[in-house]
């Protein structure tokens, strides 16, 4: 018996690579593709979460409600997920209405070193006897002192673990052999992660966790999500099994549920190129990337140079109005620089 939880996220940090557009159809489709394939959770919404879906974030076509009623009956064996940030939901107006439409599992987020603001929202859903987990974002922006003792918050707030993103894809494998030993040693919950390969290291990352002690693995089919995109669980499975690892997973419906679902689903494949890396070189919020490269299309000013600034501001998410005031600064100081040279001809 594995003791490996696969949390699947393509419906959830998937809907970043198509700006929130989630349809029925997808779902539905998606949801009987992979039921009964061995994943722990099919986490379903917007990218951000529960209650998150904004002008400023991304509209979705649906309601949180609709997605995860249409996942709650298509999924006739496993767990229908949902996520949220508690900037954005809340007990009242989307943690009940998500248990009401069907929702087993909750992941609550925060930034790394914020993990105080998901005290109630873990406690209401701990005290209601819900499977919930903790989630901390952008791990690599803090030491890991500071880490352990977020995670700790939250393991005493009653998460059953605690879930590490790499939201940038930033880490190497010295800095996640690091965390994860150190963190197995401090809490006395399971300890998950979740990759974004930015640098080509969410596999590789991946495994060392696994090799450390690291028990909940999130990601998504063909990688689908922000940025150069997640870890891509048939690429992990195939190679843990491979290794004579049991993983739970029946490894041939996943892949052709990657095979037939997900074309009709992404828009393009997700995959790792120059303005990706460097976003991981910066440690950029790979959910920034679209945003980033309409600005630049719009304004006409460079991609690596607001990643650069953006880089220098260690946003966290949800932080999109600053990109914008980033990206209108680069493109008056570009304006004024162009005047002057004109000037002094």
């Amino acid at each position: 018996m594995t003791n490996l939880k696969f949390f699947d996220s393509t419906l959830r940090d998937g809907s970043h690579a198509i700006k929130q557009q989630l349809k029925h159809e997808h779902i539905e489709k998606y949801c009987n593709a992979v039921s009964g394939a061995g994943f722990y959770t099919t986490v379903v919404g917007h990218g951000y979460g529960l209650g998150a879906s904004t002008i400023q974030c991304g509209q979705c076509l649906l309601s949180d409600e609709e997605m995860l009623e249409t996942a709650r009956k298509n999924l006739l064996d496993g767990r229908v997920g949902a996520f949220m940030n508690p900037g954005y939901g809340t007990i009242e107006d989307d943690l009940i209405p998500a248990i009401e439409a069907g929702a087993e599992l909750f992941c609550i987020a925060s930034h790394v070193t914020e993990a105080n603001i998901t005290r109630q929202h873990i406690e209401f859903l701990a005290d209601k006897k819900q499977d919930v987990y903790g989630v901390l974002t952008m791990f690599h922006t803090t030491p890991t002192a500071n880490l352990i003792t977020e995670c700790k918050k939250m393991q005493e707030y009653g998460a059953n673990g605690v879930i590490l993103m790499d939201s940038a894809g930033a880490a190497t494998l010295e800095m996640t052999k690091r965390t994860i030993s150190e963190l197995r040693n401090a809490l006395n919950i399971e300890i998950g992660f979740h990759a974004h390969n930015n640098l080509g290291m969410a596999v590789g990352n991946t495994l060392e966790m696994i090799a450390n002690g690291a028990t909940i693995i999130d990601g998504c089919l063909r990688g689908f999500g922000a940025g150069a995109g997640n870890l891509q669980l048939e690429s992990l499975i195939a190679i843990l099994e491979k290794s004579g690892v049991e993983t739970g997973v029946n490894l041939m419906q996943i892949l052709r549920a990657s095979f037939e679902i997900m074309p009709e689903i992404q828009e393009k494949e997700v995959g790792i190129d120059p303005i990706s890396v460097y976003m991981g070189i910066q440690g950029v919020l790979s959910a920034y990337k679209l945003l980033i490269l309409r600005l630049c299309d719009r304004l006409n000013i460079d991609a690596f140079e607001l990643i650069r600034e953006v880089g220098q501001k260690n946003l966290v998410a949800c932080q999109e109005d600053v990109v914008i005031e980033v990206a209108n600064r680069l493109k008056n100081k570009r304006t004024s620089s162009i005047a002057d040279r004109e000037l002094s001809l």
